[in-house]
């Protein structure tokens, strides 16, 4: 296999890295295999493809999740631009409760962004007109999703911004924080 990947912070969220092939015709990378997720332990199944594109640099989208019996495992790709994509652990009991795991991810550089059961995901653009593309395993269920916010302090995601001002729809910012979560994953 041409994939090489990292275990963060939090050991079940994963920054994968597929070689990407290039000559004189241009560029070729495989983008998903289920093998290599089968060697890791992990059921992942793809059933819905999903392709996100935002304007500006310092957008966020996200914390978003969704309830079982239609809880996601996501596999985000970037197209064009550069983000920094964060998984926020939701699983009641589990060690890393509320904690969070980011990556910077890039263009060009074969990056994709594993995030697995009980987590919310979110990401932040770096530039202008970044697009990803995210594998789901169950199909989108409007009644089943929920969010946390994005600026919730009990998280304290460590978002490269500065003092930018960020875009966020009303949704998005309209989250509750962890600790008004109740939670419907646990370990």
């Amino acid at each position: 296999m041409n994939i090489t990947y990292e275990r963060l912070s939090i050991p079940d969220v994963i920054l994968i890295r597929n070689r990407i092939f290039e000559d004189e015709r241009g560029r070729f990378q495989e983008i998903f295999r289920k093998d290599f997720f089968t060697s890791l332990g992990i059921r992942f199944e793809p059933v819905q493809e999903n392709h996100s594109f935002s304007h500006n640099k310092w957008t966020i989208r996200g914390l978003h999740f969704q309830r079982p019996p239609a809880n996601q495992a996501k596999l985000a790709r970037i197209v064009s631009g550069s983000l920094f994509s964060v998984a926020v652990d939701l699983r009641k009991g589990s060690p890393t409760f509320g904690k969070w795991a980011g990556a910077t991810m890039h263009a060009g550089a074969g990056h994709q962004f594993f995030v697995p059961y009980g987590f919310a995901y979110g990401f932040c653009t770096l530039e202008q007109g970044t697009e990803i593309i995210y594998l789901s395993d169950h199909h989108y269920a409007p009644d089943l999703e929920g969010g946390v916010r994005y600026d919730d302090p009990d998280v304290a995601i460590a978002w490269p911004l500065g003092n930018e001002t960020v875009t966020v729809n009303d949704r998005d910012a309209g989250f509750p924080g962890l600790s008004e979560l109740d939670s419907p994953f646990s370990v």
